[in-house]
């Protein structure tokens, strides 16, 4: 086995486990924002929870339920376990990297960059149908804290 294949691996491994476990996976009952996001193509659906502090602009917890594909679902743990306790501005900064990163336009080795454990999606921007799954939570994210309120559909 070769380090990259041991590489790969361990990210399908984080993957696979985020999809199994997955992190704040329940519903805020008065949160600040929530907004769905949907893919009709592949059925991925989830629910987007914020509860955000106005005053020190942090998003003091974040949650998401729903169902979908283990990438969806691995991204979407993955993003709420970076995002609770953040900075709306390190929230929009890592939502950058990310898109970056799933279009293949940013290399996690070779750039600076915040993303940690989200580097697992690296080379997906080689499955264009897959970009979508990995992105719908983080669209959905993002649509509320820009303040939308209405359901995120990827096509």
């Amino acid at each position: 086995m070769n380090i990259g294949q041991d590489i790969m691996e361990l990210y399908q491994a984080l993957i696979l486990d985020h999809n199994k476990n997955p992190k704040n996976f329940r519903k805020i009952e008065t949160p600040t924002v929530s907004i769905e996001g949907h893919n009709p193509l592949c059925g991925d659906h989830y629910h987007i929870y914020l509860s955000i502090d106005s005053n020190n602009n942090i998003i003091s917890d974040i949650s998401f339920e729903g169902h979908g594909c283990a990438i969806s679902k691995a991204s979407a743990s993955l993003m709420t376990s970076l995002l609770k306790g953040a900075t709306i501005e390190k929230a929009n900064t890592l939502f950058e990297e990310f898109h970056l990163l799933l279009i293949g336009k940013l290399d996690p080795q070779k750039e600076d960059n915040q993303l940690g454990k989200l580097k697992v999606f690296s080379g997906i921007w080689k499955y264009p149908s897959r970009v979508k799954c990995a992105s719908l939570s983080w669209h959905s994210m993002k649509a509320a804290l820009d303040g939308k309120d209405q359901t995120i559909k990827t096509e």
